[in-house]
């Protein structure tokens, strides 16, 4: 949204300062002109600079969570047996907090431990959206934050 606004803001100033030198507008406005166009592709650029960032980010945390996932299979049966077993009271637990399904994937990746930024890029949406869905787990299982929710899971296995 805001690149698509500097864009538009440096293609309008661009047209108006063409427009104002052609009707002998004074130096001085155009120059005004030419600076408000700067920072718009200024920030144009940043915006887009940002935007790569982030995708290079997103990439390099599906790569690490596909590693993760490759080269975390337990080898020792009763570890496999014991994941899978959490794995199942991890979903009877959020059967029985009503999360939706949205919740449920952003419960486990809490679990794992990415940050409220790394979830959003991972599911390609806002911060503000996983900060509410992770407030409504919070809510829902009646657990005043993040670490009592991980807790929750946790307490009784260590």
């Amino acid at each position: 949204m805001i690149l698509a606004l500097s864009l538009l803001i440096v293609l309008a100033t661009s047209v108006d300062i063409v427009l104002d030198s052609a009707a002998g507008t004074p130096v001085e406005h155009i120059l005004h002109e030419i600076l408000l166009m700067a920072a718009a592709l200024g920030l144009a650029a940043w915006v887009t600079s940002d935007l790569r960032q982030r995708n290079r980010e997103v990439v390099q945390l599906r790569h690490e969570l596909e590693v993760v996932q490759q080269s975390g299979v337990p080898r020792n049966a009763d570890v496999k047996a014991a994941r899978v077993s959490l794995g199942h009271a991890i979903d009877s637990q959020f059967d029985d907090w009503g999360l939706s399904q949205s919740e449920r994937a952003v419960g486990r990746l809490l679990l794992k431990g990415l940050s409220i930024r790394e979830i959003a890029a991972l599911r390609e949406t806002q911060e503000k959206t996983v900060r509410q869905q992770a407030s409504a787990i919070y809510r829902k299982a009646n657990l005043p934050g993040r670490h009592a929710f991980a807790a929750w899971f946790l307490e009784d296995l260590l």
